[in-house]
């Protein structure tokens, strides 16, 4: 016997908040939200970005498993204020991708960066004894140049990372690779000019983007609610009142710094004014 009226997620569309720097907590929280939205049978996933991009690995495995969920849920990414590097590469998980027209978006590209602090270790009198098993163990040791070899070695590592980065917004996009390695250099363009180089489908608010999800799955727009997956805060931060919350700038520059030091060396998608 079929039931004749749909399970409540099936008339709603799922919601998920991708703000600040895309890293390993960002993975964890997006990954479980995209499992419950795939079991309940949600129709469409509004997926609002406002991210300078992060990590590579972490910003690959959300898109991936957007893709998967592709096959069963309409997916309409809305870009905010920024979404940059590897919030681009997030989004090209997504089945159709609206922008504003100030949308600060673009920076395709990867960058990795290291400390030297040779000359400061000098002028105190420090210095390091390094044992190492091969040459290149200690490759991007912050108290040393880099040799020719070592540079070499991360160079190709980066155009990797590049070329992968490439290769999907080329698929997604169905793009040309020559024509997205033209402005794929790590410049940063509006949501307008995305919109002319075939970035994003559409210009529009997020409240648009949520009523074109809508849409797409044969729901009222104007009837359609969200239901949306939050991160998780701390049970000390809902308590707090809003003149606490008055040093959040510090806060945020706090983990902005957290992720700057974890994420040392390593390659990023991510945009650095």
């Amino acid at each position: 016997m079929m039931w004749p009226f749909k399970p409540r997620f099936r008339k709603q569309i799922a919601r998920i908040e991708i703000t600040g720097a895309i890293a390993s907590a960002t993975r964890k929280r997006v990954l479980e939200a995209l499992k419950t939205i795939e079991e309940k049978r949600f129709p469409a996933l509004l997926l609002r970005i406002d991210s300078p991009g992060g990590t590579v690995g972490d910003s690959q495995e959300i898109y991936s498993a957007l893709k998967r969920l592709q096959q069963k849920v309409k997916i309409v990414a809305s870009f905010g204020n920024i979404s940059a590097s590897g919030g681009v590469y997030i989004g090209m998980g997504a089945t159709h991708i609206m922008a504003n027209p100030g949308t600060i978006t673009g920076s395709i590209g990867v960058i990795l960066r290291g400390n030297n602090l040779e000359r400061l270790l000098d002028k105190i009198g420090v210095s390091f004894k390094t044992i190492k098993s091969g040459p290149y163990k200690d490759i991007l040791a912050f108290d040393r140049e880099l040799t020719d070899a070592e540079k070499n070695i991360l160079q190709e590592l980066i155009d990797i990372s590049y070329s992968q980065f490439v290769q999907t917004v080329a698929c997604s996009r169905n793009l040309g690779v020559e024509t997205v390695r033209s402005f794929a250099d790590g410049r940063i363009f509006t949501g307008e000019q995305a919109l002319q180089l075939g970035i994003v489908d559409r210009l529009g608010t997020e409240e648009d983007a949520r009523r074109w999800a809508a849409e797409l799955v044969g729901l009222d727009p104007e009837k359609t609610r969200c239901y949306n997956f939050e991160e998780r805060k701390p049970a000390l931060n809902r308590f707090l009142s809003e003149k606490a919350q008055a040093s959040s700038g510090l806060v945020a520059g706090i983990n902005w710094l957290e992720f700057e030091l974890s994420t040392s060396g390593l390659p990023l998608w991510l945009y650095r004014p």
